[in-house]
């Protein structure tokens, strides 16, 4: 009986504590990831890929808090608490969330190749495929019917290549009346007629509620391939541009070093900011990476590189921590770097 008894007790106690594990509190809880190597994942047809070293993206681990993993990360360093809208913007689905990462990586891919091929002295060119629904007022029009992800073609019949001229045209019209517009989602085309409204926050402007950004295709030569599906978000601009000159120039950057970092890369070559410094700091000291480059904002009190340096030193890394503002600089520090004995 008393073995039975015990046996009851300890389901009821799993029952329980699965159950609560199944409870979503209003917070997401983010924590050091790792670095990824990205010459496995980026192809440059007939590029030089004899790395003696690496160049590693670095990420954040997030997911929806449950009771258990809120006490776990109170009680940890480095593991941070975000209210919902810190993460997610207002009434953003989970799909609508994960399709704005997505295309943010895909803008990402895009400056980082342009950059890249340019520097290079490569092909680069440009095939425009529409407007990019990159976010959706929910109680505005476009609330019901588009979703983050769908690719305008056509206003009214005519076809725009970009968002600025999709912008000017409805910036044109007044509250009230109405536009058709052809759009594209999941390889499927639809037609829609939707009233023009003021914004919620802006009476003076009228729209249909939808936030834009030019959807563009780029050719270049030789060909690459890239396969980063899984992952989201603009940050790993800087480290993808590096891997890509280095495979489309002769020599290796990395001199045999384990090298890692962070940032956003524009068409131009400027590195930006990105979030979660301090945890891609600890990711990528846990995985023994030599050099760390981390956004300078010209030298901004509050810049990542200051935090990246306050982590170092809290966790005693042995990294060199490096402060990049450019595209350019990242690459002469690489070229004025040792060889690895």
């Amino acid at each position: 009986m008393k073995n039975k008894s015990l046996l009851r007790s300890s389901l009821i106690v799993l029952i329980i504590i699965l159950i609560i594990s199944f409870i979503k509190l209003p917070y997401y809880i983010t924590q050091p990831g790792m670095a990824s190597e990205l010459e496995p994942i980026i192809k440059v047809e007939n590029g030089d890929e004899n790395e003696k070293g690496s160049f590693s993206l670095t990420t954040v681990r997030f997911g929806r808090a449950n009771p258990f993993t809120y006490i776990w990360a109170k009680l940890q360093d480095y593991h941070y608490i975000h209210p919902l809208e810190d993460i997610k913007r207002e009434d953003e689905t989970d799909k609508e969330y994960f399709n704005r990462q997505l295309h943010m990586m895909e803008v990402s891919q895009e400056s980082a190749i342009t950059i890249a091929y340019q520097k290079a002295n490569k092909k680069v060119e440009y095939t425009f495929h529409g407007i990019y629904v990159d976010g959706i007022i929910k109680e505005m029009p476009a609330g019901s019917i588009l979703e983050v992800g769908d690719r305008i073609y056509k206003v009214d019949n005519k076809e725009f290549q970009t968002a600025e001229e999709f912008i000017e045209y409805v910036s044109q019209k007044k509250e009230g009346e109405e536009v058709t517009i052809t759009f594209e989602r999941e390889g499927k085309q639809d037609q829609a007629t939707l009233p023009l409204t003021s914004f919620p926050n802006d009476p003076d402007k009228v729209g249909i509620g939808i936030s834009l950004v030019t959807d563009r295709q780029l050719d270049v030569d030789p060909d690459i391939e890239l396969k980063t599906e899984e992952i989201g978000g603009p940050s790993a601009g800087l480290m993808m541009s590096l891997e890509i000159y280095n495979q489309l120039t002769k020599g290796d950057l990395t001199k045999g070093y384990e090298i890692a970092g962070t940032g956003t890369i524009s068409s131009s070559g400027e590195v930006g900011p990105i979030g979660g410094i301090s945890q891609k700091i600890v990711a990528a000291d846990r995985q023994g990476i030599d050099v760390f480059f981390a956004p300078n904002e010209k030298d901004s009190p509050t810049s990542n590189y200051k935090e990246a340096i306050e982590t170092g030193e809290n966790i005693q890394t042995k990294m060199e921590i490096i402060p990049i503002d450019t595209f350019d600089e990242a690459v002469e520090y690489l070229l004025n770097l040792e060889e690895k004995g």
